[in-house]
């Protein structure tokens, strides 16, 4: 929905101006090498992880059980509170899968127990939790344009007041900081009434590096970064859902 919202958006924007995508720190061969191994569908969380890692995007520490061991040996390396998010089901929330702030083992060991009984659960995904500014960035893919890249502020202003930013990839650096400056609730970035802000800059050059890895990937239909943690300096994916349709694998740009 959120990705959908900032289509009719796009028809009035102007095409990239970035000449050559912004390369540095995006490990393109091993974002193609995970394209080639992806299969159609939603990515599995290591394979986000990896691509994430590939593109030098900062995510939070996580890692999947698929066993009570595993389960109690990640929370001993994370420690508590830790989110748990159940693994299989696209759409966690609504069907239960998501539970936070779990700070000691009975807590860890019963919502593990829930989440397995699930229809489609596999295991779960351990994170430290994290607090902070939310935001997201997404993209989807639209015949006419390529890569529509999304940007915005995460909670009511996504969701009620519909505070979205939109671009085309590849997106320079000047690019991505115009989108972030043309959001609503871009004051609160800054930081207002006493609250730290985040920094700017490396939020426009995670947008920046998510279209760069869009550019040379374009098997990737449907990308949501949501949320994305903003800690002053620091800015964390906690969340990542990408789709891949390999259909348009032919049309995958050379990297030379």
């Amino acid at each position: 929905v959120i990705l959908g919202e900032a289509l009719t958006r796009v028809y009035n924007a102007p095409p990239p101006s970035a000449t050559t995508p912004y390369l540095e720190g995006v490990d393109l061969d091993r974002v193609r090498m995970l394209m080639d191994e992806a299969a159609d569908g939603y990515l599995p969380p290591e394979t986000i992880q990896q691509l994430l890692d590939a593109a030098s995007i900062p995510r939070a520490a996580e890692g999947v059980a698929t066993n009570q061991e595993s389960l109690q040996g990640l929370a001993a390396d994370m420690g508590f509170p830790l989110a748990m998010k159940v693994v299989g089901p696209i759409h966690k929330s609504d069907v239960g899968g998501v539970a936070l702030g779990i700070d000691n083992q009975e807590d860890l060991i019963r919502q593990y127990e829930l989440m397995l009984r699930i229809e489609g659960a596999t295991g779960v995904l351990l994170q430290p939790m994290l607090e902070g500014m939310e935001l997201f960035a997404g993209a989807k893919y639209e015949p006419t344009f390529g890569h529509v890249v999304l940007c915005g502020i995460g909670g009511i202003y996504v969701e009620v007041m519909k505070d979205l930013a939109s671009g085309l990839a590849p997106l320079s650096l000047s690019e991505a900081e115009q989108m972030i400056q043309s959001l609503k609730g871009y004051n609160m970035l800054e930081g207002i009434r006493g609250q730290d802000g985040i920094n700017i800059q490396s939020y426009a050059e995670i947008l920046v590096r998510l279209s760069t890895v869009l550019r040379y990937a374009t098997e990737i239909a449907e990308l949501d970064l949501n949320p994305i943690i903003g800690m002053g300096d620091r800015l964390v994916v906690v969340d990542a859902r990408i789709r891949i349709d390999k259909s348009r694998k032919s049309k995958v740009e050379s990297l030379k």
